[in-house]
């Protein structure tokens, strides 16, 4: 029962899935490849309950208002969209099946006998209902622009008021049947139909806070686990919801998150066996780990960690000191000294695993804007004294801020070093718990630099960019160029070829204005007891825990 560490860093996309009964291909930790098989031999465990660290306490768990990883694992279990993607592939999940027009512009879904875990049927309705309330301005939600990704007629036209969110191209035909209609053909739409955003809700349950989908007498859910207890700050508490439409072949009983923030406690209760998964692990654990446990995985993720810069602190408006303080990070000292967990030293902002139309790396024919993986001190200090800034002088105390972690924390200290080493710049940090200091970037109330994690919702490069259009709620920086914004705008207007042009352009004006400072591209590390079997990773790194089972493993 006993499985192999699998390095899927050169696996772009695939869903990423261990099963009791299948296989599953990635790199291995000497490069070669392994295929992961179980003979589906196992005997299951007396109790059928799951373990999770969450790391935090989710800000919200309202499908249209949460933007955190740490709420969309839990959304991705205990709601279901139109579709599923399972093994890479999106397939019937609400909707049974779905008709496009030749013109690709309008899909017509038919949905299947479903549930509400109160027993109420799902219908048509309520996903009309949760689209325009994350589509609508007044909702104030973070993935507004989803729908404007997805090209949803009108989309955009609601966003700035032009048009009523009645206009949206959503529409319950009857009951069982959802008509949706796009302004341009969407090839990516189908993965937008199992998005967090585009999950059911019901109108008699929600409110606008969010504060019902924390409520167990409220949080009604129709996919296989609903909200059961909720202990602020300690653990959420989800069970088998015995109304789901799959029911029957739900195994786990109960789902058990912990929000459990250090690292080090979290780690400890792992290997003691009170957490069967956890991705909250100590730096310095990692090449141990690496080396010798079979539990530790580091899997494929589209995302980048970054530093984004206030556009609206003056000394931060001239793009040679945004540069300058880029050029002086030296990334791949990061990467592999002080992250050290299978991550790439970024340069750019799109990870190299985004492709593009034609299925080849949308980065590789981008260049790398100058930013090489190492410090390049000589030109960086050369731009901070055009800037007027010689040897950092009369530059302000410079503020990272980030949210509370071991590893932020070390990061950043690092970054700090490299800024008064190399450009004799004074940075200040300052650390948040999670609630917070999204409040406070989501509002722009940081200084000058903070925190970011952008992980892709889709595989095209425009999930990547779309966050620092003028209008984007996930622009925390409040980046602005018109030339930028139409290039975006003239991706959306065009198919192919040619839409990557746009897009190749857009991604070359935001490295020229450096409106953020990438460090590197995101890798997966998790750790998963051998008890756990089928559990899954998608390609957007959503956990899916429907086909989990907890096995008793012989020694």
């Amino acid at each position: 029962m006993k499985k192999k560490l699998i390095l899927a860093l050169a696996t772009v996309m695939a869903c990423v899935s261990f099963a009791g009964c299948g296989s599953s291909t990635a790199s291995s930790a000497e490069g070669t490849s392994t295929e992961v098989v179980s003979d589906g031999e196992y005997t299951l465990a007396a109790e059928q309950t799951l373990k999770v660290n969450l790391g935090a306490d989710p800000l919200t768990l309202d499908p249209q208002l949460n933007s955190a990883a740490d709420g969309s694992h839990v959304i991705n279990n205990a709601y279901e969209g139109l579709l599923r993607e399972k093994d890479g592939e999106m397939v019937p999940a609400i909707a049974e099946s779905y008709t496009v027009s030749e013109d690709g512009l309008v899909y017509t879904f038919q949905l299947r006998e479903a549930k509400w875990s109160d027993g109420q049927a799902v219908t048509a309705g309520d996903f009309e209902f949760a689209w325009k309330r994350g589509a609508d301005p007044k909702t104030a939600s973070e993935y507004m622009y989803i729908f404007e990704s997805a090209n949803i007629l009108n989309a955009k036209e609601i966003g700035t008021g032009e048009k009523s969110i009645d206009e949206l191209g959503v529409k319950a035909i009857d009951d069982k049947t959802l008509e949706v209609t796009l302004s341009v053909p969407t090839d990516f739409f189908t993965q937008l139909c199992a998005y967090p955003s585009m999950m059911p809700v019901r109108a008699d349950m929600v409110d606008n806070e969010g504060g019902w989908a924390k409520d167990p007498a409220k949080a009604i859910s129709n996919g296989p686990f609903v909200l059961s207890e909720y202990k602020m700050g300690d653990q959420l508490i989800y069970v088998k919801n015995e109304n789901y439409w799959n029911a029957e072949n739900i195994t786990l009983d109960k789902i058990v998150y912990y929000m459990i923030v250090d690292e080090s406690t979290s780690h400890t209760k792992y290997t003691a066996g009170e957490l069967d998964i956890n991705e909250f692990i100590p730096l310095d654990e990692m090449p141990k780990l690496i080396a010798e446990d079979p539990t530790f995985y580091i899997l494929p993720k589209i995302g980048t960690y970054y530093y984004a810069f206030n556009m609206n602190t003056p000394e931060l408006q001239d793009a040679r000191v945004r540069k300058a303080l880029a050029l002086a990070v030296d990334k791949e000292q990061i990467v592999n000294e002080v992250a050290r967990a299978g991550e790439i030293a970024a340069t750019g902002f799109m990870p190299n695993n985004v492709l593009d139309h034609e299925g080849n790396y949308f980065a590789e024919q981008s260049g790398d804007y100058g930013l090489s993986t190492k410090a390049n001190v000589e030109e960086a200090k050369a731009l901070l004294a055009e800037a007027g800034y010689p040897d950092g002088q009369g530059l302000p105390e410079i503020e990272i801020l980030y949210n509370t972690s071991e590893k932020h924390k070390q990061i950043a200290e690092a970054i700090q070093e490299m800024l008064k080493q190399n450009l004799g710049v004074t940075v200040k940090l300052t650390n948040q718990e999670w609630a917070v200091f999204q409040e406070t970037t989501n509002n722009n109330q940081f200084n000058h630099m903070a925190r970011r994690g952008w992980i892709g919702d889709y595989n095209d490069p425009q999930t990547m960019l779309e966050i620092f259009e003028s209008t984007n709620g996930q622009n925390i920086g409040r980046y602005s160029n018109a030339e930028f914004d139409n290039a975006m705008a003239l991706a959306r207007q065009t198919t192919g070829a040619e839409r990557m042009e746009h897009l190749h352009e857009a991604h070359d004006i935001l490295m020229e204005d450096m409106p953020m400072l990438p460090i590197f591209y995101y890798s997966y590390p998790i750790m998963v007891q051998d008890t756990v079997v089928d559990w899954a990773m998608t390609s957007t790194s959503k956990m899916w825990f429907g086909d989990v089972k907890m096995v008793v493993v012989e020694e």
